[in-house]
């Protein structure tokens, strides 16, 4: 019979390798995030903006940033003007998320830049997000670390977006991840 070796998780490199800032400053945050940005009473979009810049956010003009969101590190966070972003989107950015302007991210999105060496040693494995000006990622989707979701895409609700980049203009979604269909069906497109 086979025998198949346990990784032993206590000796797994990687940990706090993506803070990229002093220990203080990531509790400090946790505490912030809790009371401003999580927080489901709070009802000041500007409020949460201001505290996410305040840690290093970069963070455009006339963005909407909904209630019972997260941000795990705010200082790898980049939204472009005007984008909306949804209750209850996760954002643990372990590496750097790149938002551009007018996107919507919808409720419930969970934006992953983390992953592991999972044949090896469970070391972490991190990989930034791109989602270009125009897109919309709808209801509950997972975009994994190395995503690039093009100029006014669209994914699916309930998609899980693989590290792969998504052409301009279309509609992708579902899992496995599929392309569905050109998003501007009378062929015309937005600037």
């Amino acid at each position: 019979m086979k025998s198949t070796p346990v990784i032993d998780l206590s000796k797994a490199p990687g940990e706090r390798a993506a803070w990229d800032q002093p220990t203080w400053k990531v509790y400090l945050w946790a505490v912030c995030e809790l009371i401003f940005v999580t927080n489901p009473w709070q009802i000041s979009s500007g409020l949460r903006i201001r505290v996410l810049r305040a840690f290093g956010a970069e963070i455009g003009d006339r963005v909407v940033f909904r209630p019972r969101t997260r941000v795990k590190f705010p200082w790898k966070l980049h939204l472009g003007d005007r984008s909306w972003i949804g209750e209850g989107v996760w954002f643990h950015n372990q590496d750097h998320i790149y938002i551009g302007h007018d996107v919507v991210i919808s409720q419930e999105t969970f934006l992953t830049t983390g992953s592991h060496a999972h044949r090896r040693d469970m070391a972490l494995i991190t990989r930034p997000i791109t989602i270009e000006p125009g897109a919309w990622v709808t209801s509950r989707c997972v975009v994994l670390g190395g995503a690039r979701i093009g100029l006014n895409c669209l994914i699916t609700p309930l998609s899980v977006v693989d590290a792969r980049a998504v052409p301009d203009g279309e509609i992708w979604g579902g899992n496995p991840f599929a392309f569905v269909s050109e998003r501007m069906l009378d062929g015309s497109r937005l600037s």
